[in-house]
């Protein structure tokens, strides 16, 4: 039976970008998640909705259904002394808060003399997402 809303789902997947591998759980613990309730991102989850318990598929996610087109708009620059004794390097990531006080990862972009510049882009924002899926198990 295909995989339908509200189901638990679990699965083992493959994640490449630009043919290299960024993310993966093959030989680890599958990846559990309820269908249907935003868990997965959406692109991915439109692409699954017709497997079956030990089927296997290639699918790519394109950037808009994925984490969204890069936006270069979407940088800050904030006073060095904001970020205390901390040793920085560009690419480093760094969690903060958000406006509304949630959590968020940014990256740094640029490192001044008195300024960090941060990308609040997600480090996959921009790129297509390839993934090779099996799913394990339909609850």
């Amino acid at each position: 039976m295909a995989i339908q809303e509200n189901q638990v789902v679990t699965m083992n997947y493959e994640l490449k970008v630009n043919g290299e591998v960024v993310d993966s759980n093959i030989g680890k613990d599958p990846l559990e998640f309820t269908f249907g309730i935003g868990q997965l991102i959406p692109g991915l989850e439109s692409r699954i909705n017709e497997m079956n318990e030990g089927d296997s598929k290639e699918v790519t996610v394109p950037a808009a259904e994925a984490y969204g087109e890069y936006n270069a708009e979407a940088k800050q620059a904030l006073p060095k002394e904001q970020f205390g004794d901390m040793q920085l390097e560009v690419g480093m990531p760094l969690q903060g808060q958000g406006e509304n006080g949630q959590p968020i990862q940014v990256v740094v972009d640029e490192i001044r003399e008195n300024e960090i510049v941060v990308d609040f882009n997600h480090p996959l924002a921009g790129q297509e997402l390839n993934f090779s899926i099996t799913i394990n198990t339909i609850i």
